[in-house]
């Protein structure tokens, strides 16, 4: 899994995410936070709390998460790119 930091200030911090299929993060947290969709693709979440998320993504939609703690994996055979928005308290 590759991140980019995009840019960050004291309201929210914004991500450029890019899962290659079968790539997994360790756990992690998020605050509440958008997930915009740059292409069509598979996401597997697996939350600490609550039950297993499978999403197909297709591009161009977008996600509001609660705040959560979660490993995420990239279950499909292409690749998936994400722009993830952290809101800040």
């Amino acid at each position: 899994m590759e991140q980019k930091l995009v840019m960050e200030n004291d309201r929210v911090r914004v991500l450029d995410v890019r899962f290659k299929p079968g790539e997994k993060t360790p756990m992690h947290s998020h605050p509440d936070h958008i997930v915009y969709v740059f292409n069509d693709g598979k996401l597997k979440l697996t939350p600490l709390k609550n039950k297993v998320q499978e999403l197909d993504l297709q591009t161009g939609q977008a996600f509001w998460f609660d705040a959560t703690t979660h490993t995420a994996e990239n279950p499909g055979k292409t690749d998936v790119h994400l722009l993830v928005v952290e809101l800040k308290g």
